[in-house]
């Protein structure tokens, strides 16, 4: 009687294990792959600000040299990225099998240099 129950009761038990494993690793590879976005997008505001600005494919370069080497169960991880006059845009997609994602990341191009030196003007810094 109970061999008869265990067969019905231990493949959903399994079935929900492995959802589980599998719903960890999506949410983990998601998390990871927007931190190296939004480290792309940060880093491409501060070459930004340089002599010679930055441009789509630096910001997508510094965000494929993020991503490269990070354990992740998606391997097939693209990117891409807008650089506009205020922010720059880093979009990425990652799939594997029937699971996909799809994270985006921003920051804002400003020029923290310029406010510190209006302050300092007005007294108002140190």
């Amino acid at each position: 009687m109970i061999t008869v129950e265990m067969i019905y009761i231990v493949p959903v038990i399994l079935l929900i294990f492995f959802l589980s494993i599998m719903g960890i690793f999506y949410y983990h590879d998601k998390e990871v792959i927007a931190a190296c976005a939004y480290e792309a997008a940060v880093a491409g505001s501060a070459k930004a600000r340089e002599k010679d600005g930055v441009t789509d494919g630096r910001v997508q370069a510094i965000f494929e040299e993020r991503v490269n080497g990070k354990c992740i169960l998606f391997g097939n991880v693209r990117g891409s990225a807008e650089v506009s006059e205020e922010q720059i845009v880093v979009s990425a997609s990652a799939s594997k099998g029937k699971m996909r994602l799809f994270v985006s990341e921003a920051a804002n191009l400003t020029e923290p240099e310029e406010k510190i030196r209006k302050y300092r003007k007005l007294g108002l810094g140190r």
